[in-house]
């Protein structure tokens, strides 16, 4: 039977469509055999359908080829598809593996920043971008990761420059657009950062359901429904100085009193494992709070991703702070079958506010700029969505902690876990957070902990399910330190230096780590 060409091309395009285990029956393993660029090909077809699986199965067999740079680039869509699918462990080592191959192509280090970032090594990620820059100083990959680590210290200017000049490098690469977004967000230009989250939007593949794309595109009509409103506007002088009010404990949280909308007093929950300002759906109908859109939140819970709704505050007063149009978190659908009802809860750093927690004297004071003062520790912090400091798990695993004044205890993620020696014994807890219930949760004992010159030894952690808050994070959390830790030390978050500063407390603490 003899074929046209016509005939020949269409064949050929659905053998490039078909399931992959045809593909793998035609291997040939000649040495001179087209299988792995065939490979390579196929796993760059399945990467741009969002069929990550399947690319990094043809990305695997692409590393067959003898020749280098086909292999280079299998190994980049190997870890690029890796990160796709939030596999942070496994794209750190195939991009450990890249870089070990080619230790001077500013890409590949690039790359393996981006993988140190996504498993929430934030100092090393930042070095190997310092790396590649070093090597091709027009690396667009490199430009946008120091524009990610010059974002989560505060120094914005100096990032949107980065990221800028990324875009400028390679304008169709969507993260790039993303993050000028979270940038253009976290400096209150609303109408600019749906802008850029737009264009993150429609440089993805037609295809992309990732839970990312679905969160930027409800962060887009979210931004866009401020209009001509100025997100988190003060009133009068409220931006000058520092406010400082008393607080109490209630079940290991702070707890202060606040109107919403021009309310009475009511009770909200100093919360910085939270992004948002976030009201109880009872709360939102009371006053008169009006949903904007559906997204997408997760914590600690059996749910995981949780849909809730986002609206906006029209007025929110704490102590001498007095702000218009705050963006808040509704949480509805409710959850049910929890042993407390949800509450509200507000965190300075969301609002741009640096932050002190004088546990002794039972006052919480914030502000644009805080004042020195005299301290026994000082930790670097980044905040990228949320604040986070570094701590070592037991003498050998640097990983990056949530600081969480709604959390109770120290706490490591089941990743972490996974890395240590087998435990002789495990407790079973029943945890609760924010998205139901941690059944899978237990009690790991024996563990050393250090931050910087903070050290415990033969500590018992809790073992959580952070899973979903990693992926909708994009890097992995590696644990969360709470009250009982906090609680030793007079606290300050401070954006404007980007550092946690603790000083020792002599009285008023709570025993234990």
């Amino acid at each position: 039977m003899r074929l046209g060409s016509g005939t020949i091309l269409r064949l050929l395009a659905a053998a490039l469509a078909a399931p992959l285990s045809l593909a793998f029956l035609q291997a040939d393993t000649s040495p001179d055999s087209d299988f792995p660029s065939i490979q390579l090909q196929l796993g760059d077809q399945l990467s741009a359908e969002t069929r990550y699986d399947e690319a990094i199965e043809a990305y695997k067999l692409a590393l067959r080829a003898p020749e280098p740079s086909l292999r280079r680039l299998a190994r980049m869509g190997l870890v690029r598809s890796t990160l796709r699918i939030a596999s942070f462990a496994g794209a750190l080592e195939e991009a450990g593996l890249l870089r070990k191959e080619f230790p001077r192509d500013a890409e590949s280090i690039g790359l393996y920043g981006d993988s140190l970032w996504a498993a929430g090594l934030f100092d090393e990620a930042e070095q190997t971008y310092r790396d590649a820059l070093a090597i091709q100083s027009q690396s667009a990959r490199a430009r946008h990761g120091m524009a990610k680590s010059l974002a989560a210290q505060n120094r914005f200017d100096e990032a949107t420059d980065s990221v800028m000049a990324a875009l400028a490098l390679d304008p169709r690469d969507p993260e790039y657009h993303h993050t000028l977004g979270t940038i253009y967000e976290r400096t209150h230009r609303y109408e600019e950062a749906a802008n850029a989250f737009s264009s993150y939007v429609n440089l993805l593949p037609n295809k992309d359901r990732s839970i990312k794309a679905s969160w930027s595109r409800a962060q887009i009509r979210f931004l866009r429904s401020f209009g001509d409103k100025v997100p988190f506007a003060l009133d009068g002088d409220s931006g000058a100085g520092t406010h400082t009010l008393p607080f109490r404990l209630v079940d290991d949280k702070v707890v202060v009193q606040g109107k919403i909308n021009g309310s009475s007093s009511m009770d909200l929950v100093l919360d910085t494992g939270a992004e948002q300002t976030v009201v109880s759906r009872t709360t939102a109908r009371r006053l008169g709070i009006t949903p904007v859109v559906y997204t997408l939140s997760a914590g600690v819970g059996e749910i995981g991703l949780r849909g809730l709704q986002v609206g906006r505050l029209n007025r929110l007063e704490i102590g001498s702070l007095k702000m218009q149009n705050v963006p808040v978190l509704i949480k509805n659908p409710s959850l049910t079958g929890m042993p407390r009802r949800e509450t509200e809860s507000f965190s300075p750093l969301s609002l741009g506010l640096s932050m002190t927690i004088d546990y002794q004297r039972k006052q919480l004071t914030f502000g644009h700029k805080l004042p020195d003062e005299r301290v026994d520790f000082e930790l670097p912090l980044r905040l990228h969505r949320l604040a986070t400091v570094r701590g070592v798990v037991d003498n050998s695993h640097p990983t990056n902690f949530v600081v969480d004044t709604g959390g109770e205890v120290i706490s490591i993620s089941a990743e972490t876990a996974s890395s240590l020696p087998p435990a002789p014994r495990r407790i079973p807890l029943k945890v609760y957070g924010t998205s139901g219930w941690d059944r899978d949760a237990y009690l790991l004992p024996g563990v050393d902990l250090a931050f910087s010159a903070i050290a415990f030894q033969n500590l018992p952690v809790v073992v959580l399910n952070l899973r979903a808050p990693s992926v909708l994070l994009g890097y992995q959390i590696g644990g969360i330190v709470g009250h009982r830790f906090l609680s030793r030390y007079r606290v300050t978050l401070d954006l404007e230096r980007s550092v946690m500063r603790l000083t020792k407390q002599t009285s008023g603490t709570v025993a234990g780590p």
